[in-house]
């Protein structure tokens, strides 16, 4: 699996699908031949979806959950998996979700809890699914945008009751959910392609939305100090900067997008906002960008990273450092700043589709092989 490794107490907490078999499934020379010019894989085995909860003193698994078995009903993307959204977690509930798999919560101790089924995802070239929940107060969100009809709901972390749903007039989209206070209210925000949407967070109702995204929206929105950044970039780029203050109705050309950007956004990572600066990739290689998040202002690049040819991982930001993993091995680590300074450049025999986690300075990255803890001591 590509899911984010997520840390609570003492454990580090990760969603994976394991092989369990042959389904049996056969497919014709046609679909074959369509899916190796896309780049897809078809689905050919019966997974067992777990999540583990891993010691972070020592690496051993303290527990490990098969929620489901199953073969899934359509592809992937061959340098996907079908793990590939983020487990979410408050300490006090821990939701895996596998998509048309399902959502799972259990407890701390890897009890069941409760299960949903959304039903089945019609993905945009069967590239395979990846948006993450989003765990807020005592409310679990998902977004759920595909080829059928689209859709985000909430639901109640403790018994997975639906709280709310909007339908949304969206294509496939993978994006996770953010949730942000402005003003006293509480709103979910969400990127894709047809168009960016502000939610209600207590009752659904739409409160503002604005052109959308380039194709194939991935980068999750980030935001701080009153504004979010929306942005992505396949087949073109696109980034709006949108003040909370001035946002109602359509905001397409108003006053309440602060600032754009056409060039140089990323297409599977998701941007970092830290301390007034907005990093973000080129695409999926391995070119770094800063601008003033709030002015829009360029500090440096587009800066070509070392040894960093293809990266899906988002960056993180931990100590004054900057970690950038990549599909090949190479973690880069610049500091944080204004000013481009490459600090190291860091190999490992493996590779890095997932998020990193820093936590009390220890980095978590999830390899394709190994789960790795990093530290000084």
């Amino acid at each position: 699996g590509s899911a984010t490794p997520i840390v609570w107490g003492d454990h580090v907490f990760v969603s994976t699908a394991v092989p369990a078999g042959d389904s049996g499934a056969r497919e014709g020379l046609f679909t074959r031949l369509t899916r190796r010019i896309v780049g897809t894989e078809g689905a050919t085995q019966t997974l067992r979806y777990t999540v583990l909860a891993v010691e972070r003193r020592t690496g051993e698994i303290a527990w490990e959950r098969v929620v489901s078995e199953g073969t899934p009903h359509e592809g992937r993307h061959q340098t996907g998996s079908w793990a590939s959204p983020s487990a979410v977690t408050d300490g006090d509930v821990l939701c895996a979700f596998f998509g048309s798999a399902g959502l799972f919560c259990l407890d701390m101790d890897g009890q069941p809890l409760w299960e949903r089924d959304f039903g089945d995802m019609e993905i945009r070239m069967g590239f395979g699914e990846g948006a993450s929940p989003t765990l807020h107060d005592d409310t679990i969100v998902v977004n759920w945008d595909h080829q059928g009809q689209s859709f985000i709901s909430a639901l109640d972390k403790r018994t997975g009751s639906e709280r709310w749903r909007a339908e949304r007039d969206e294509m496939t989209s993978w994006a996770t959910p953010l949730v942000v206070e402005h003003g006293g209210r509480k709103q979910v925000i969400t990127n894709a392609t047809y168009r960016v949407r502000s939610y209600d967070f207590e009752t659904g109702e739409l409160l503002w939305d604005g052109e959308g995204a380039t194709t194939n929206a991935i980068p999750s929105p980030v935001a701080a100090e009153g504004m979010v950044y929306l942005m992505s970039g396949y087949r073109g780029n696109r980034l709006d900067a949108v003040r909370f203050g001035e946002a109602a109705g359509d905001i397409t050309g108003s006053g309440a997008v602060a600032w754009s950007l056409d060039r140089d956004t990323p297409y599977v990572p998701s941007p970092l906002l830290h301390d007034g600066i907005l990093y973000f990739t080129k695409g999926n290689n391995g070119i770094l960008s800063a601008y003033d998040a709030r002015s829009g202002r360029l500090l440096y690049g587009p800066e070509r990273l070392s040894g960093i040819r293809s990266l899906y991982a988002s960056p993180v930001a931990a100590g004054g450092r900057i970690y950038i993993p990549s599909r090949d091995g190479t973690t880069v680590v610049v500091a944080a700043g204004p000013e481009f300074e490459l600090l190291a450049v860091n190999m490992l025999d493996d590779g890095f589709d997932a998020s990193p986690a820093a936590v009390d300075g220890e980095l978590y990255l999830r390899g394709g092989q190994y789960l790795y803890c990093i530290a000084a001591n």
